[in-house]
């Protein structure tokens, strides 16, 4: 097998302006434009089959071997978030209010990188790399709707590959975990209608505003009182909006928040009673509920056999590396989506370094990683796509 950690190194500085490239014009979900643009570009020099405009900013190129065989999918995400960046570096973003804060124009860089490496050794590959640059990964449906375009046929793959930087853990670590590894998540929004009158006359109204409070006391019971404490769950109510003024009891409240979960039936068993109990408190403040659910993807199913392959790779490709394969957690990833259809392992890369401050955690506006991770991921992914067409 060629030596990746060693290709990947030489590539280096290729693969830091590219991120740094891409940080400094970060772009959200559907509007990745730029980004998109210098991938197509990057990817067609190469001479790979590139076609654009999937799912409006997807990218998605085919790169051949030398014989037939099997295809390999390798999904990267390309969207930043709306944060204002505080990290202060050189490189920081120059879009104001929006960030890459997630480590996406990490991912972006190891893509097109891993694309350059395996293209370097095409006569070897016995099958097709399948690389699919996604938009939109931030809960906007960006897996969804390049799957409904149809990014997992014409070719279709028999594997699915994909990574995170995860600044949850050092420079070193990687997480290798077969089966569920991270959470599926539903959004929601529940409107609470009542009443609204005069503030110095609360009797007159039926108060949606003191409804609101209630449930949301509510729904934090039913994580701890309904499912059971060796099943993971998560139910956060993270916005609560009602009224415009002082002395106006309004006639609506609005709560939104997130639900978390590893197994379906959990998630279901938690809709079901937020429905029940939004319902029957609202109503018990003579106020009416509309809950409305919006499900952003499953969990993250690592294939057992797969992950255990890569797991025996990743000695042999990455020193002193030390595989994780218990991690888990209540993080969401629409990758979920794909590999429902198309079996396949996400591994996490640890990314933190305590020592240069590197340490933020995913979406705060101080996030960065230790870019010498990228030539060691780029090398394993490298090494994996590789591995699965020999």
């Amino acid at each position: 097998m060629p030596d990746f950690f060693k290709e990947s190194y030489d590539l280096f500085e290729y693969t830091r302006l590219l991120r740094r490239d891409f940080h400094v014009h970060p772009e959200l979900g559907f509007k990745e434009f730029r980004t998109a643009g210098i991938v197509a570009r990057e990817l067609s020099q190469m001479g790979l089959e590139v076609t654009t405009g999937v799912a409006e900013t997807g990218v998605v190129a085919l790169l051949k071997g030398s014989s037939p065989g099997p295809v390999i999918l390798l999904r990267f995400d390309m969207d930043a978030l709306p944060v204002t960046e505080e990290t202060g570096v050189d490189y920081a973003s120059q879009n104001l209010g929006v960030m890459h804060a997630c480590g996406h124009d990490g991912h972006i860089s190891i893509g097109i990188t891993v694309a350059r490496i395996l293209n370097n050794v095409r006569k070897d590959l016995k099958g097709t790399v399948k690389f699919v640059f996604q938009p939109a990964e931030e809960g906007l449906g960006g897996a969804r709707k390049m799957i409904e375009e149809g990014v997992l046929g014409n070719p279709e793959p028999i594997k699915t590959l994909a990574l995170h930087l995860w600044n949850e853990r050092p420079v070193g670590w990687l997480g290798l975990v077969p089966g569920p590894m991270m959470a599926g998540s539903a959004y929601f929004s529940l409107n609470i209608t009542g009443r609204g009158g005069h503030g110095a006359a609360p009797q007159q109204t039926n108060d949606p505003v003191v409804a609101a409070a209630a449930v949301v006391s509510g729904l934090q019971t039913i994580v701890s009182r309904n499912i059971g404490p060796m099943q993971p769950a998560v139910l956060s109510v993270t916005y609560l909006r009602a009224g415009e003024t002082y002395n106006v009891i309004p006639s609506s409240a609005e709560l939104r928040g997130t639900v978390r979960f590893f197994e379906k039936s959990i998630k279901d068993k938690v809709l079901t009673r937020m429905e029940e109990m939004a319902s029957q408190v609202a109503g018990a403040f003579n106020c009416q509920s509309e809950l409305i659910i919006n499900d952003v993807s499953s969990a993250v199913v690592n294939d057992p056999d797969l992950t255990r392959r890569l797991q025996t790779l990743a000695a042999t490709v990455l020193p002193d590396i030390t595989v994780d394969s218990t991690y888990q957690t209540m993080i969401s990833e629409d990758m979920a989506l794909m590999m429902d259809v198309v079996p396949g392992c996400y591994f996490l890369v640890g990314s933190a370094n305590p020592e240069k401050g590197l340490n933020y955690g995913h979406h705060h506006p101080r996030f960065n990683f230790d870019e010498a991770i990228l030539p060691r991921a780029a090398a394993f992914m490298a090494a994996a796509a590789y591995n699965l067409l020999q």
